[in-house]
């Protein structure tokens, strides 16, 4: 989901930025209803912002185009909820190109929205239902494997558009590869989320998990 410096021009950098900032502003105005609700939802961004620049930290390697990250979005997302991983993106995304690698700053708008709508979509399309306590939807390893198979299928498109309209020709195979690549995420990632949430879920009624964790919310098939 990194698109190196160089591939976008500045104009269309300069319209992702503001797209991004759009994305962020409206994740904060939905965040601030549910922070009535539940005062400890900004917690949770950060520790989405932190869990989520570990991984990114933990795992990453150049594919064709971009890199291979372990994101854990579906983990994070089960576990800490939409508002929280959506913002926490962005600000685990800020954190990296201080702390680590300034170059990745000019393109911050564009590897924010690659991981940001993505999560819109799986959200809206499917993962909201799950949290909805007038539907019995209960979620299965079955359901985490297409919630991640939708999310990476958008990352993997985000980087295809990206590159798409970038100034550096970049042959389809090249972008297949990393596609490709993302198969192993695919595969391993459902089972780490798995394990997350199904643990959790066993010591729910744990004042910690009750408080900075939606998985009280999840159902179990």
């Amino acid at each position: 989901m990194h698109i190196e410096p160089g591939y976008v021009s500045a104009a269309k950098v300069i319209a992702a930025n503001a797209g991004a900032v759009g994305v962020f502003v409206w994740g904060c105005k939905e965040q601030i209803s549910e922070f009535l609700k539940e005062p400890l939802t900004p917690l949770k961004t950060l520790l989405a912002a932190g869990f989520f620049s570990i991984f990114m930290q933990s795992f990453h390697m150049s594919v064709g185009p971009s890199e291979l990250h372990f994101i854990g979005a579906m983990a994070m997302y089960l576990t800490l909820g939409f508002t929280p991983v959506l913002l926490g993106f962005a600000i685990g995304l800020l954190f990296q190109a201080l702390a680590f690698d300034p170059q990745d700053m000019y393109h911050l708008g564009v590897n924010s929205l690659s991981l940001m709508l993505p999560l819109i979509s799986v959200h809206y399309l499917g993962g909201k239902q799950l949290f909805d306590k007038d539907l019995t939807k209960r979620l299965s390893f079955a359901q985490i494997l297409k919630l991640d198979a939708m999310y990476y299928v958008g990352v993997t498109g985000m980087v295809g558009f990206w590159l798409m309209i970038g100034e550096v020709a970049t042959p389809f195979t090249a972008w297949a590869q990393f596609a490709l690549s993302y198969l192993a995420i695919v595969v391993f990632e459902p089972i780490v989320t798995f394990i997350a949430v199904k643990g959790l879920k066993a010591i729910e009624d744990n004042a910690v998990v009750r408080n900075l964790t939606v998985v009280p919310q999840l159902k179990m098939a």
